[in-house]
């Protein structure tokens, strides 16, 4: 008996290694579609240059309007444009001030999405976030067109292996990945 449960430790941990690795390498290698329009943009507050990537987008004509969820509740349009040095743009910008985590900001965009009647989005996000974000935002609208346009961080190394904080950032969100995957698999919400 104790033979097999420490054989199933070692399978466990394996699948987890093997897992882990193949969500590295995916969330390294992503191929950026900057062509496809979009009826919105929603970028998800959290990771530095989200936000000035997605207004990039918007003033790239691929899309007509830019939804960011998960902004602070006393921030303004005009602060983030001070604060991050970004020209405001003339296409309309919305700001959900309710969400603090992913599932809220995929609970409130879909809310956003259904009132205004869009069915494609570009969900621009980290890099490392992006999976767990598009498992969120299909659990909440399955029809949902989803562009995935992952932001690459200075602050997460590309040989995330030799870089301690780079390695727990990225095993930290592999494991989110994992619980959200299974949970959604049950068809469970939280």
């Amino acid at each position: 008996m104790k033979k097999l449960f420490v054989f199933g430790i070692i399978f466990v941990f394996a699948a987890w290694l093997i897992g882990f690795c193949f969500f590295a390498y995916h969330i390294n290698h992503y191929k950026i579609d900057t062509s496809t329009h979009t009826q919105a943009i929603v970028v998800l507050t959290g990771g530095r240059n989200r936000i000035g990537e997605a207004v990039k987008l918007l003033n790239n004509g691929l899309a007509d309007k830019l939804f960011i969820s998960g902004v602070e509740k006393n921030t303004s349009l005009q602060d983030i444009s001070d604060l991050q040095n970004i020209p405001l743009p003339q296409k309309p910008i919305l700001m959900d001030k309710k969400s603090t985590n992913t599932i809220e900001n995929a609970i409130e965009t879909q809310a956003w999405l259904k009132k205004n009647r869009i069915s494609s989005i570009r969900l621009v996000t980290s890099n490392y976030h992006l999976p767990r974000s598009m498992q969120e935002f299909q659990f909440q609208n399955a029809d949902l067109v989803i562009v995935p346009h992952p932001v690459f961080s200075e602050n997460v190394a590309k040989k995330w292996w030799l870089k301690n904080r780079s390695f727990c950032l990225i095993a930290s969100e592999y494991n989110k990945f994992l619980y959200v995957w299974l949970m959604r698999r049950l068809n469970i919400q939280g």
